[in-house]
């Protein structure tokens, strides 16, 4: 398959590098591009209550705008005694503009008097992809784990200083990034929607059949 490009809809820098990370392993004929490599234009409001509902909304929006397949994600940590949230709300917990230190504030302040044994969590990821002739496919990815009581470490991004994976005793902070790719919800959740992506660009190669 000759080389192809598709579009990850996000500013988010630290995510576009996690995507290419696995991309490159598993894709590596597919060339993945940032909202920075495209021209401008107004993204969507995050209104849906599901992750994979907003995740559909990034992507149609920057299909629409682009006319490349696109890729985009909505990801989110329930915890388990604050009834799944922050969900859908997880960047934006502390309030709009919250910087990821201002939402591990709020959500330890939240948690704290609840035991270690009470402080489990889930990371949810949902990724989606729609083509410029309207197919859409959508995966998703979790993580399992609990709540640290204090932020550790200074990889990753959002909640990942406070969230401690199963079978491990350190936070996704302290993770190297390649480590972290490999339990993630993200990562697993890329790694699904990948065998779909190749196949649908192959189809849209010129001459290309249905997979």
């Amino acid at each position: 398959m000759t080389a192809q490009r598709v579009v990850l809809a996000t500013n988010n820098r630290k995510k576009l590098a996690e995507l290419r990370r696995i991309v490159a392993d598993q894709a590596p004929d597919v060339q993945v591009l940032g909202l920075a490599d495209v021209a401008e234009y107004p993204e969507p409001a995050e209104t849906e209550r599901t992750f994979e509902g907003n995740a559909l909304l990034k992507a149609r929006a920057c299909v629409a705008a682009t006319g490349l397949p696109a890729l985009a994600d909505d990801s989110g940590l329930a915890v388990d005694v604050l009834n799944e949230m922050p969900g859908v709300r997880s960047a934006r917990w502390a309030g709009p503009g919250a910087s990821d230190e201002d939402n591990n504030a709020l959500l330890l302040r939240q948690l704290d008097d609840v035991p270690p044994t009470e402080r489990t969590a889930r990371f949810v990821c949902a990724m989606a992809l729609v083509l410029p002739d309207g197919v859409e496919h959508v995966r998703l990815g979790e993580m399992r784990g609990r709540l640290a009581v204090r932020p550790a470490g200074h990889n990753g991004f959002g909640y990942d200083p406070l969230f401690i994976a199963e079978g491990y005793t350190v936070t996704n902070g302290e993770l190297e990034p390649a480590a972290k790719d490999a339990i993630s919800h993200r990562g697993r959740a890329v790694r699904a929607i990948l065998p779909v992506l190749v196949a649908e660009l192959r189809r849209l190669e010129p001459g290309g059949t249905s997979p």
